[in-house]
């Protein structure tokens, strides 16, 4: 595979006819008009637009309208993003489930799929303060107690095989990896995936078994990072964090939840962690045996990210937001993480 360069990205990538006149077009043809005022907002996997609306729809007079990438998802996995979205607000739950529009969450125009959600504002939400963290532990725990509930049934797990065969497979296949480390990158990738695999829980299709190790898997959030939590200080309305975006909603371990809110060396991990366990617990238990699948997961989420980036680099947004991909350096610090990596998964887990 020869990533073209920035000028040279295809024009017809599905979202070049997404225009905004297509966007206030497909408002309109489920009865919500805009007003004029329409501002992209900061995804790659998606389209996000922020609208003000002419006239208020259930007291919201701005939306956001999320226009979903084309074969990503099935219309089926769509709907259990939003059903499981609605069964966290009806739990009380700050998530932000999408509008019911005509009866439905999920509408098509112009060969798009789309939902339209209410604004919500808030900003990142300050992870050295351990009584934010211990909030946040606090509504993770109810969200996992909602997606412990049932299962879903069309969208997938979270495990070796979506995160680390099929990207690592496709890589090769299309000789996106600069062949000066190609041999290196696959060498320290299958070490990695040996030791990742060494847990049950993470090997493919085990999360809808029986497992030998005994944990559960349910359903996630699942990119539960810094920037999908929007947190309202004290003293205001709504105060607290709201979650926002379950478009990586899957089955998987409960710690996968957690980890990415950890940052800095061992010792400020240790206590970030520490903070969310207490918060995680005063709602629901959690089970210490997950400790050890964090260096896993971060190394699946790695494996999984440079093959995202390559997929998509037909789509105009990739190449200009990601100038540095595919280089032999951009490689080279790949096989660098994996080695640290394996490290890091040989270590002793973190403790809370």
């Amino acid at each position: 595979m020869t990533l073209p360069a920035d000028d040279t990205a295809r024009p017809t990538h599905p979202y070049s006819a997404l225009t905004p006149d297509v966007v206030q077009d497909a408002l309109g043809h489920i009865g919500l008009w805009g007003d004029g005022r329409m501002s992209a907002l900061n995804s790659f996997e998606n389209r996000v637009y922020q609208i003000h609306l002419e006239s208020p729809l259930d007291g919201v007079d701005q939306v956001v309208a999320k226009f979903y990438r084309p074969g990503r998802w099935s219309d089926a996995q769509i709907a259990e993003e939003h059903a499981f979205a609605e069964e966290l607000a009806a739990a009380e739950i700050p998530a932000v489930p999408p509008l019911r529009v005509q009866g439905r969450t999920l509408h098509h125009f112009g060969g798009f799929a789309f939902a339209v959600s209410p604004r919500r504002g808030g900003r990142r939400p300050e992870l050295d303060n351990f009584e934010v963290l211990e909030w946040i532990g606090r509504f993770l725990a109810r969200i996992h107690t909602v997606g412990a509930a049932r299962p879903f049934v069309a969208r997938p797990a979270l495990d070796a095989a979506a995160f680390a065969h099929e990207p690592r497979d496709w890589l090769l296949e299309h000789h996106a990896i600069a062949p000066e480390v190609r041999s290196a990158w696959a060498e320290a990738l299958e070490e990695a995936l040996a030791l990742i695999e060494a847990h049950p829980v993470l090997r493919s299709g085990a999360a809808a078994q029986n497992l030998e190790d005994g944990i559960q898997c349910i359903r996630l959030h699942g990119d539960c990072h810094p920037g999908n939590i929007l947190w309202t200080p004290e003293g205001q309305p709504g105060a607290g964090p709201h979650f926002v975006d379950l478009d990586d909603a899957r089955t998987g371990p409960a710690v996968q939840d957690l980890w990415m809110l950890l940052s800095g060396d061992r010792r400020q991990q240790t206590q970030q962690l520490g903070a969310l366990v207490d918060g995680y617990e005063q709602f629901r238990p959690f089970d210490r045996r997950e400790l050890a699948l964090i260096e896993p997961l971060r190394t699946l989420r790695l494996i999984h990210y440079s093959a995202w980036i390559a997929r998509r680099w037909d789509d105009p947004a990739f190449p200009i937001n990601f100038p540095w991909f595919g280089s032999r350096d951009y490689w080279q610090g790949q096989v660098d993480m994996l080695v640290e990596q394996i490290e890091e998964m040989q270590g002793e887990p973190l403790v809370a």
